[in-house]
């Protein structure tokens, strides 16, 4: 949360509430719906932290007036620096490979069984992703290409699957 916050006080000014509807709306489809009450505890450790700092109140009329925040130097130079920053890949830690692992090690499960359940689940994104890409409000080029770029992940992961698949088979035939 603390840098989805920061990257958008880089735009300009804006009260907490601002910035959970600005998340929500650039997010919606991907990721589940923030708390305003995390934001204002985000935009506390931020403020004590030096990246943001207070600037100014909204007056709302029936609703208390609301601190604007805007974003400091040093919150510029960590956003900087975490939009340079490489993201290390999550494959070998995901919870799937953790439990095709285990439960083939401990005969707690059949891992066709396992792969099967993980392939449904698959699919189905897939198909919702590839939904998504043709909804006709979807006009902004970012959200496009990280669909995309999640359907291509499920399309690999599903080409692993199959390989998984065959080679256990081929594992059990005498």
């Amino acid at each position: 949360m603390k840098y989805p916050l920061l990257a958008f006080l880089a735009t300009g000014p804006a009260h907490g509430y601002e910035l959970k509807q600005s998340y929500e709306a650039r997010f919606s489809p991907f990721r589940p719906a923030v708390n305003v009450g995390q934001v204002y505890t985000t935009l506390q450790r931020l403020e004590r932290d030096g990246f943001v700092r207070r600037h100014g109140v909204v007056e709302t009329g029936e609703a208390p007036a609301r601190h604007l925040y805007e974003i400091t130097e040093d919150g510029r130079g960590a956003l900087e620096v975490w939009l340079r920053a490489p993201v290390a890949g999550v494959r070998l830690r995901e919870d799937f490979f953790m439990k095709l692992v285990l439960a083939r090690a401990a005969g707690l499960a059949a891992p066709a069984e396992l792969l099967e359940g993980q392939r449904t689940a698959a699919l189905q994104e897939l198909h919702d992703l590839n939904e998504l890409l043709l909804a006709p409000k979807l006009q902004d080029l970012t959200t496009q290409l990280l669909i995309e770029g999640a359907v291509l992940h499920l399309q690999a992961d599903l080409r692993w699957m199959d390989l998984c698949e065959e080679r256990m088979t081929q594992e059990e035939v005498p």
